[in-house]
């Protein structure tokens, strides 16, 4: 990967550049890990490449190094998606304006943590639905899961997974299936990615909402469900998609559900509560718990 660069590194380089200081340590993947850059008046260098000082940048922009120039990490086929740096260092990630992660509080990546706790990973296949930046999954992969299968439907949510230093990179991207079968396990990680070696995630690029129905019964441990808000994507809070996700968990299997905390004077409407409604209906036991439902299926 190339270097990345926030509004708070491009700053510093530029005060360094005017003080005349030739060297500065600073984060160039999002802090991750700290580096040294070369500092002059009109460039900066790292790793032996010449870079450029950007002549705009801005806040709430992340920009990665294409080889020739800085371009924002964002990308618009239906809807403008976009890295959005935080000040924990993971990003999270915005569909039109609408922040996808939460971060007022706590890291995107620490909020993830907690959450893939809940379902007590280890040695479990796991059923990642919304798999957006990975947090999940990366997670789970410390966490040591036997193995997970995570579906996301945007390709340009995917190719933001390449660019940030914090997803991890699944060694194979899988095409929608239509047959009954899961997809093959994942083997040893690939030189170069950013997962543990022998890590199984198997990323499917397909909807959840239509690839669940082909998945066999009783095939899953745990289910992490991260979905868009129920305005976006009503189906994967429907009672048809929770009695699937029943369908393909095993017995005591845990579900953690996302659902945020959508102000009910605003909106008319108590999603957790519906949500918790109609898990129990789909055979589960399910209480509120923080920003989302925990769940048993019973």
């Amino acid at each position: 990967m190339g270097p990345l660069l926030t509004l708070k590194v491009h700053e510093a380089l530029q005060a360094a550049a005017r003080k005349g200081i030739p060297t500065v340590e600073c984060s160039l993947d999002l802090e991750r890990s700290r580096t040294s850059v070369e500092v002059s008046a009109d460039h900066w260098s790292w790793q032996g490449t010449r870079l450029p000082f950007l002549a705009a940048c801005k806040d709430r922009t992340i920009y990665y190094w294409t080889g020739q120039e800085f371009q924002p990490a964002a990308r618009y086929t239906n809807s403008l998606i976009k890295l959005v740096p935080t000040e924990w260092g993971p990003p999270t990630f915005e569909i039109d304006g609408i922040k996808m992660l939460p971060t007022a509080k706590v890291s995107p990546y620490e909020d993830a943590q907690r959450k893939v706790a809940l379902i007590r990973p280890r040695g479990k296949m796991i059923l990642d639905t919304c798999g957006g930046l990975g947090y999940f999954a990366a997670w789970c992969l410390q966490g040591q899961a036997g193995r997970v299968l995570s579906y996301e439907k945007n390709e340009d949510v995917i190719w933001l997974r390449g660019v940030n230093p914090w997803s991890p990179v699944a060694p194979e991207l899988e095409p929608p299936r239509a047959s009954a079968s899961l997809p093959p396990a994942v083997g040893t990680a690939t030189a170069g990615c950013r997962l543990p070696v022998g890590a199984g995630l198997t990323l499917v690029r397909g909807d959840v909402a239509v690839e669940i129905a082909s998945l066999p019964d009783q095939s899953f441990d745990a289910v992490l469900h991260d979905p868009p808000r129920f305005g976006i994507a009503g189906e994967l809070y429907s009672q048809v998609f929770y009695d699937h996700l029943a369908r393909v968990l095993r017995r005591r299997g845990l579900l953690f559900h996302y659902t945020g905390t959508p102000n009910k004077l605003t909106s008319g409407r108590d999603v957790p509560n519906e949500v918790a409604g109609r898990l129990r209906k789909a055979g589960f036991a399910a209480e509120l718990h923080g920003d989302g439902v925990l769940a048993t299926l019973v």
